[in-house]
């Protein structure tokens, strides 16, 4: 069912690229497939993938990272909470393009997308991880208090069981923001090297072909990291239920 729906998508994109007959707005997606295959032996254009990819990716983990902690100590810490909310709520109500100009006053623009990704991701983390702490099953953290378990065991063994529905939702939501934001980042800031080059120089030079192979490698980019993310959280809790037997 879904390989029909997207072939059907496929035709109706082709249909109306043929219909329009103006290679300049639209091109079809076999034009796209063509352009992608031309570009894709070259070397500069892993180069171009991997400065994107690593530092929109490291953004995304940085986030992840120091959203599950700042969540952690809310939930823990009632006063943190309060103090920290202004901050995450000034990131998330603030347009990304004010975000991308307001950065690019301070420093230069080779890191720009890991901060950008980094700032539209941390509101997302922080918010699902520290719902998910909320609901925490309270008999659990009772029991655990009865058996005298150590903060190490309640982690490992209660939070992060009941954390695993949030955590999926908060990467599923944002590794795709991350992309968005940090490719947005790129063609604002347009550092060298960068996947947001490639896009700003396509649009300059009027070339749909590039301009639509690049988005389609930005997606598959976006899906791939996506499916990756979410393998290693099946594969951590697997290990964890697997310890946890033993």
């Amino acid at each position: 069912m879904r390989a029909a729906a997207i072939l059907a998508a496929l035709l109706l994109w082709q249909a109306a690229a043929l219909f329009l007959n103006q290679r300049i707005l639209l091109v079809g997606p076999v034009d796209v497939l063509k352009e992608l295959a031309r570009q894709a032996p070259r070397p500069d254009f892993w180069l171009t993938v991997w400065f994107s990819l690593r530092r929109i990716f490291l953004g995304f983990f940085l986030a992840l990272s120091v959203g599950m902690l700042l969540a952690a100590l809310s939930y823990r810490f009632k006063v943190f909470k309060v103090m920290i909310r202004p901050y995450l709520s000034i990131i998330k109500a603030t347009p990304v393009a004010s975000i991308i100009i307001l950065i690019l006053i301070f420093m230069n623009s080779r890191n720009l997308s890991l901060i950008v990704s980094f700032l539209i991701v941390l509101p997302v983390v922080y918010a699902n991880i520290l719902e998910g702490l909320y609901h925490t099953d309270g008999k659990l953290i009772e029991m655990a208090g009865v058996f005298h378990a150590g903060l190490r065991k309640r982690i490992m063994f209660i939070y992060l069981p009941q954390l695993k529905p949030y955590l999926i939702s908060a990467c599923t939501a944002s590794i795709g923001m991350a992309w968005k934001s940090g490719t947005a980042a790129e063609v604002i800031g347009i550092p060298k090297g960068s996947i947001g080059e490639r896009l700003y120089e396509a649009k300059i030079y009027l070339n749909s072909s590039e301009l639509f192979a690049w988005t389609l490698a930005i997606i598959v980019l976006s899906i791939s990291v996506e499916k990756l993310v979410l393998w290693l959280i099946a594969k951590s809790y697997s290990a964890l239920t697997s310890e946890g037997r033993s």
